[in-house]
């Protein structure tokens, strides 16, 4: 009986491999480097923001390995790995912007009129997985889910050049100043999520022998904050698009 049962787990495993190595016979491997071009912000500007004052773009690099097979016809299937950064630096002018800081040693809550300097600085490991259509032998079109993990998270800034109304607008009047002294200070990267989530779609065009260039949009589905957080009352998404070069590492 053992014998038996040996044989027949000695043939499931040459089945397997054999099965795996037709599924993986026709994979082409790609290599892509691109920048990400985008921001962590709220669907729509609130009423409570009255304008954007600055936006600062970083080197927001992402380099990726995938492999796609063609599973019918014009459509096949991409899965990949991902290093990326996403990082921005934004100044906004508010109103009645509800807000939590710290100032000389004191934490304070309430509403906030004046300028919000924020910094946002995300690291992550992303698993896209895409379905694609060829639409002829140079352009490919893809589309999916896509799942992040931050390897490191930081969302932190101040408030400075105006005043916060503590607990509510009609609550006392506190000053902020433009000096270090007198400005809040805030730091939210604790109550970041480790996970997001989106959706994804994209562009591949082969121009030359293995090499070609591409372009993406990138959604996020959550907010990068937890559900328990409240201090920020909008949920802020993570929307970029990323243009880059890619680089056919296989023959196939």
């Amino acid at each position: 009986m053992r014998k038996f049962i040996l044989i027949i787990l000695w043939m499931g495993c040459l089945s397997l491999n054999s099965m795996a190595d037709s599924f993986l016979k026709d994979v082409k491997l790609q290599a892509r480097i691109g920048y990400n071009l985008g921001g962590t912000a709220p669907i729509g500007l609130p009423a409570t923001v009255r304008s954007l004052e600055s936006y600062k773009l970083h080197n927001n690099v992402t380099i990726e390995l995938d492999g796609h097979k063609t599973i019918n016809g014009k459509w096949g299937g991409l899965v990949g790995l991902r290093a990326e950064n996403k990082d921005m630096d934004v100044d906004a002018k508010v109103k009645n912007y509800h807000m939590e800081m710290i100032r000389g040693g004191e934490s304070l809550k309430g509403v906030f009129t004046g300028y919000v300097q924020t910094q946002v600085r995300q690291w992550m490991i992303t698993l896209p997985i895409q379905a694609t259509y060829d639409v002829n032998d140079r352009i490919q079109l893809r589309m999916g889910p896509y799942m992040s993990y931050l390897l490191s998270k930081d969302f932190e800034g101040s408030v400075y050049d105006g005043h916060l109304r503590v607990g509510d607008p009609t609550g006392p009047r506190i000053e902020m100043g433009s000096d270090p002294g007198t400005r809040g200070i805030y730091d939210f990267s604790e109550h970041m999520r480790r996970f997001q989530v989106g959706i994804s779609a994209g562009i591949d065009c082969h121009i030359y022998r293995r090499f070609g260039l591409y372009a993406d949009l990138n959604w996020g589905l959550n907010g990068i904050f937890k559900r328990s957080f409240k201090t920020i009352e909008q949920t802020l998404y993570p929307v970029y698009g990323t243009f880059g070069v890619i680089y056919r590492i296989s023959k196939h």
